[in-house]
């Protein structure tokens, strides 16, 4: 079973019941989100159009992390995850996605990559907010 990413209407604007002129088609179908967390390395090979191949990261424990001052970057581990504004179901559950804030060895960090579609967690190190 697979999600449906076409956009048929089913409805006209006045509310009236409008038909599908057509049915679905396999180049509209799509895939279920990665939802990466912390643990064990665990990553999926999805085919694309074209031949293409996604990797998708189910699990991971460590992340590349960039200090922005030095510019310098380290393989980190991921201690957990603090906050995740995608979503408050993933902020609970500790679901890594594309902005999502992590605590690692080297301190707290955002993530800058899409875990389900790179493959890879990358993160940019963030200071300490200073209260003014």
């Amino acid at each position: 079973m697979s999600v449906w990413h076409g956009s048929l209407r089913k409805r006209k604007r006045t509310g009236g019941k409008k038909h599908a002129y057509r049915g679905k088609r396999k180049f509209e179908i799509g895939g279920f989100p990665a939802e990466t967390t912390v643990g064990e390395p665990k990553r999926r090979l999805v085919r694309g159009r074209g031949g293409q191949v996604k990797v998708k990261v189910l699990s991971e424990k460590y992340a590349c992390v960039t200090d922005p001052k030095t510019g310098k970057t380290e393989k980190a581990e991921i201690l957990r995850v603090v906050r995740n504004r995608a979503n408050v179901d993933y902020d609970r559950r500790g679901v890594i996605t594309k902005g999502a804030e992590i605590e690692t060895s080297l301190g707290m960090a955002r993530v800058t990559s899409s875990p389900g579609s790179d493959g890879v967690i990358n993160a940019v190190l963030i200071g300490k907010e200073e209260k003014s």
